[in-house]
């Protein structure tokens, strides 16, 4: 459920805001005149955010590349040129 708050909170009840954004993982939406204004994320939510747009980004792009060659691996060959990068075994 998402929680909104006036913005005066974010001055008036920092720490209860900051526990909460910690213990939920969920943002808190603060609001001006009405309207929500503002998004309050714990560091962690924010990076995990972060990590979802990035690995969406690239999934996006390595569609639009199979639509520009017929050229496929195998999940064996891309395990393979992993590791031949990283020096692996």
């Amino acid at each position: 459920m998402s929680m909104v708050r006036p913005v005066s909170d974010l001055i008036n009840n920092f720490v209860d805001i900051s526990k909460t954004v910690h213990e939920t993982a969920q943002p808190v939406f603060l609001t001006k005149n009405g309207y929500i204004d503002m998004v309050v994320l714990s560091m962690e939510a924010f990076e995990n955010l972060q990590f979802g747009g990035e690995v969406y980004f690239k999934l996006q792009e390595a569609e639009k590349e199979t639509e520009l060659t017929e050229q496929r691996y195998s999940s064996k060959d891309a395990l393979k040129a992993m590791k031949d990068t990283i020096g692996g075994e």
